[in-house]
């Protein structure tokens, strides 16, 4: 897999070499410390991911991105940044990932595995056979749950068994060390214990699995452990498969939007909440503002508040300081001439706001404000002078 890097410190450079170097099937084929230098190289090159600064000299980032999407590219763009309140901005861009400053060899590899695991995917993976079609359903938003034919509720052997599966699957179609599992799933065990709970863990996996149509599907070679759920219909993978498919929201796709949104119950594998599984949780969850954000917009392009509204009260229960969501909300109550609603949503949000960071809406929210209250200000004085 081809890598370029691009940051304006050379020291980042190095470290980012040393890391990816470390990793291995990682090829880092330039270094630029600037987006003109690199787009130059970009232009004549195939590259399969570029992590990249935000703040640099002439040209930032973030419109760097923009310009490579306006074009059409579609390489992967990981932001390496020591800033995190441009996250929900990198994602408009479709970043790939976004990763904030002192970078962890963990976290680059949690993200250049799952790069290589789509890769992998693409190409059909060799080492992992083939599936005939069951009728299993894995759940692992808001959840992490399985589900076998007429759709009943099948019972993980044990609770290590669940995380197994939800790990690999995170890791789809890509083999996962036994040194790499005993480390993330089974850390708090003495290494011998570890070693033996993992193989009786994977048996427990693969026999549930085998008695539901899928015997086949969880791969070992003795040192490492492969799944392949192809065959199942795993939401998380339906999830992220139709938001990027559902980039614009119109007539034609409505329907599939709103199925999409409520396909999303909650943050990846819910109350477990697995410390392995932290970047992947915050990745999902920005996917689903994003997508819920576009299908919001698409709703009040038509007018359509009514259907807008409850949208948005669950959008801003999942993240109660997105401010790009209150500025949809905001919208939505000035279509529906909510006046009262309208004042007390920026109200609401400006005491929240300054309780919990400090801080007062942007200036730019502050303006929207202003200009959705004003003609509802004179539609009010009309009717009271009636």
């Amino acid at each position: 897999m081809k890598i370029v890097l691009i940051d304006d410190e050379k020291a980042m450079h190095l470290i980012m070499k040393r890391m990816l170097n470390k990793i291995g099937e990682m090829e880092v084929v330039g270094a630029f410390l600037n987006t003109a230098e690199a787009e130059v190289y970009l232009n004549d090159h195939d590259v399969d991911i570029v992590f990249m600064d935000i703040h640099m000299p002439q040209e930032s980032g973030l419109m760097f991105a923009q310009r490579l999407r306006d074009r059409g590219s579609k390489i992967k763009l990981v932001f390496v940044t020591s800033h995190t309140e441009y996250a929900l901005s990198a994602f408009d861009v479709f970043a790939y990932d976004y990763i904030v400053k002192p970078v962890a060899l963990e976290r680059i590899q949690r993200t250049v595995q799952r790069a290589l695991a789509e890769a992998k995917r693409e190409q059909g993976p060799a080492e992992l056979p083939a599936n005939p079609s069951v009728h299993v359903k894995i759940n692992c938003l808001g959840r992490m749950e399985i589900k076998g034919a007429q759709n009943t509720m099948l019972k993980w052997k044990t609770s290590k068994s669940a995380e197994l599966c939800g790990y690999l699957l995170l890791h789809h179609g890509s083999l996962v060390s036994r040194s790499k599992l005993i480390e993330d799933i089974f850390k708090e065990m003495p290494l011998k214990n570890a070693e033996t709970y993992l193989n009786t863990t994977a048996y427990q996996l693969r026999k549930l699995l085998g008695e539901n149509g899928l015997r086949d599907c969880l791969y070992s070679d003795g040192n490492h452990y492969a799944l392949n759920l192809s065959s199942a219909d795993v939401d998380l993978f339906r999830f992220e498969e139709g938001c990027k498919q559902m980039m614009v929201i119109d007539e034609s796709n409505l329907e599939q939007a709103f199925a999409l949104e409520r396909l999303y119950v909650g943050d990846l594998f819910g109350s477990y909440g697995y410390p392995w599984a932290l970047s992947e949780i915050e990745r999902y969850s920005l996917m689903y503002v994003q997508f819920t954000q576009r299908l919001c917009r698409a709703l009040l392009s038509r007018g359509d508040f009514l259907t807008a509204i409850p949208i948005l009260n669950r959008l801003a229960t999942h993240n109660e300081l997105d401010e790009e969501t209150v500025k949809l909300h905001l919208q939505a109550l000035a279509l529906q001439k909510n006046k009262e609603g309208l004042t007390r949503r920026f109200s609401d949000f400006t005491e929240l706001l300054l309780r919990e960071v400090g801080a007062t809406p942007s200036p730019e929210m502050v303006l929207l404000y202003e200009q959705l209250l004003s003609p509802l200000e004179s539609l009010h004085s009309f009717y009271s002078e009636i």
